[in-house]
């Protein structure tokens, strides 16, 4: 049986888009890992989205940790999920644990901009408005 193949995603049935997500390689599951703009930085690059990188700044838009804002400490390609500054749950025994959080509930405030690739993906992103 195929483990991987694009053609998933074409399709509407819930099954085989839970498989695509599942199944997919590190270099398409880099996709699923961006997040929201603010509205500033949305005016500035004309994009609404854009893939998280370490470093950025961001604000927790939903859960228990709501309003928090820190800085993108790691990112699992392979759960889909990031870990934030100051987001951390305290276990029993007293030690604190980071919580990952679905990129889908933040908001990027600010960015890392240090990163050539993705200079050149914010100017092909104002080109095509």
């Amino acid at each position: 049986m195929k483990s991987f193949s694009r053609a998933w995603n074409s399709s509407k049935k819930r099954r085989k888009q839970r498989k695509f997500r599942y199944n997919a390689p590190l270099h398409i599951r880099k996709k699923f890992v961006a997040s929201h703009l603010s509205r500033e930085l949305r005016k500035k690059y004309a994009a609404r989205s854009i893939g998280l990188r370490k470093g950025d700044k961001v604000k927790v838009m939903r859960g228990k940790f709501r309003d928090h804002q820190g800085e993108v400490m790691d990112i699992s390609l392979a759960k889909g999920k990031v870990q934030v500054a100051g987001v951390e749950m305290t276990k029993k025994e007293g030690s604190k644990v980071p919580v990952l959080i679905d990129p889908s509930n933040l908001l990027i405030i600010e960015m890392v901009l240090e990163d050539k690739k993705r200079q050149q993906a914010l100017e092909r992103k104002m080109k095509h408005e």
